[in-house]
């Protein structure tokens, strides 16, 4: 059983008598790599804020590694990294002289922290580049080494790859694959590119309007996302008999008396078409369907609306 690192019960924060969150109840496990879905203010910032006590709830708790007492909360959280909002670096500096300045200001003893944590997001090559000369790219890694510094075991990260170009999501998405797999750190990572997150998240959570709508692993994902043949035919509780006896699989869905749906038929359409049709059931339509991680997003956000 996975030990838990984080979680919540009724976390709520309230801006104005509006809330930012309300009843957030969330758990995040050792080794996760957690994908935090949800549109431009639905509140996952909100939720990152009070993890790391940028700002305090209105009502509820949390616990980290464990434990919601206050002191060990306080302890809890210097095993944290964290990027929720942009970095204060000095835009004359190096990327080594702004990582030492916080290196003194966090009590990091050894200097050589510098070069392993610009190492691992690939900027141990910048030499006397400038942070004003860097690429997004580049400023985002920066960013990234500064949450990494200290080693910690929980790495929280809002957005992090916004504004990136392709080749700059690949290189940070490789990145973050590599501290969970290698460093084994535990990972909580925020974003709207709902495509990047089906590349590097185990599991994932869903908030809308301040509430979190659902949680759920990449197999869960893997099973609702599950592609499909949709066929119109002329009677889909026939048809979905017929498959059954004869293909002794229940791996299908009648929709709605004119359309069923086949699950693991996608190399083998025509197999079901010809009995189909030898058994009376005339074939209007066949056509895949691919549903991804948005489609499911919308769906869940549909339902529970």
């Amino acid at each position: 059983m996975k030990a838990t690192i984080l979680k919540t019960n009724n976390l709520t924060k309230k801006y104005s008598g509006n809330a930012g969150v309300k009843n957030i109840h969330m758990t995040l496990e050792k080794g996760d790599i957690y994908g935090f879905i949800g549109q431009n203010g639905a509140g996952k910032t909100t939720l990152l804020r009070l993890i790391t006590s940028l700002i305090h709830p209105t009502n509820g708790t949390l616990e980290l590694f464990g434990s919601g007492e206050e002191q060990d909360l306080i302890n809890a959280r210097k095993k944290i990294g964290a990027m929720i909002e942009t970095p204060a670096f000095f835009p004359k500096m190096t990327a080594r002289e702004n990582l030492n300045y916080y290196r003194i200001q966090r009590g990091i003893a050894d200097e050589n922290e510098i070069e392993r944590v610009l190492k691992l997001v690939n900027l141990d090559a910048t030499g006397s580049k400038r942070f004003n000369q860097f690429s997004l790219g580049m400023k985002q890694r920066l960013g990234l080494a500064l949450a990494i510094m200290g080693d910690p075991e929980l790495l929280i990260l809002d957005e992090p790859i916004n504004g990136l170009d392709p080749t700059g999501m690949i290189e940070f998405r490789e990145i973050i694959s590599k501290l969970n797999q290698e460093k084994k750190i535990t990972i909580l990572i925020s974003s709207h590119i709902l495509s990047e997150l089906t590349q590097i998240a185990t599991r994932y959570g869903i908030i809308h309007r301040g509430a979190l709508l659902k949680e759920f692993t990449k197999e869960e994902l893997n099973k609702n996302t599950q592609g499909y043949i949709s066929m119109k035919v002329s009677s889909a509780v026939k048809a979905g008999e017929i498959i059954q006896s004869t293909m002794s699989t229940k791996q299908f869905e009648v929709h709605s008396t004119e359309e069923i749906r086949l699950f693991d038929f996608h190399k083998d359409t025509s197999k079901v078409i010809d009995l189909l049709s030898s058994n009376g059931i005339k074939i209007y339509s066949s056509n895949e369907i691919k549903i991804n991680l948005e489609d499911y997003f919308i769906s869940v956000i549909d339902e529970i609306a």
